[in-house]
C-alpha cells in the first residue's frame, strides 16, 4: 500500500488549499483515513479523520470549523479542504490509512503513511 499526499505550498494567511492523498495498491475500503501535521520543532499532531464510508468525520478542536476532510466515489483519494488558514498551520502534513474502518486521533492506530507535503502560511 502506497500513500501519495499532494497539494502543499505557500500561501498566505486567510487563503485556502486542498491537500490530496491517493491510495494505490490494495484498496483502502473498509478502513478509516487520516491527516496528521507536524510542524518544526513539533510533535505530529492530529488534524482530522473520515471513516471507510465516508460519512463519519473527526476533526481536531484546532482546525473545527476551517478545514474538511472527504474522500472520492471511489474511495481511492482522500481530501483535505484548508481555509482560513493561520500561521499556525504551517506543518508537513501527512496522509495516513488507519487499521480499521472507524475514525481514530491516535496516530498508533494508522498502519501505513504518505511521504508529506508541506505546508507554509505566511502572515
Amino acid at each position: 500500500v502506497q500513500l501519495q499526499a499532494s497539494g502543499g505550498g505557500l500561501v498566505q494567511a486567510g487563503g485556502s488549499l486542498r491537500l490530496s492523498c491517493v491510495t494505490s495498491g490494495r484498496t483502502f475500503s473498509r478502513y478509516a483515513m487520516g491527516w496528521f501535521r507536524q510542524a518544526p520543532g513539533k510533535e505530529r499532531e492530529f488534524v482530522a479523520a473520515i471513516d471507510w464510508t465516508g460519512i463519519s468525520t473527526y476533526l481536531a478542536d484546532s482546525v473545527k470549523g476551517r478545514f474538511t476532510i472527504s474522500m472520492n466515489n471511489a474511495k481511492n483519494t482522500v481530501f483535505l479542504q484548508m481555509n482560513s488558514l493561520k500561521p499556525g498551520d504551517t506543518a508537513v502534513y501527512y496522509c495516513a490509512r488507519s487499521k480499521t474502518a472507524v475514525v481514530a486521533a491516535s496516530g498508533a492506530s494508522y498502519e501505513y503513511w504518505g511521504q508529506g507535503t508541506l505546508v507554509t502560511v505566511s502572515s
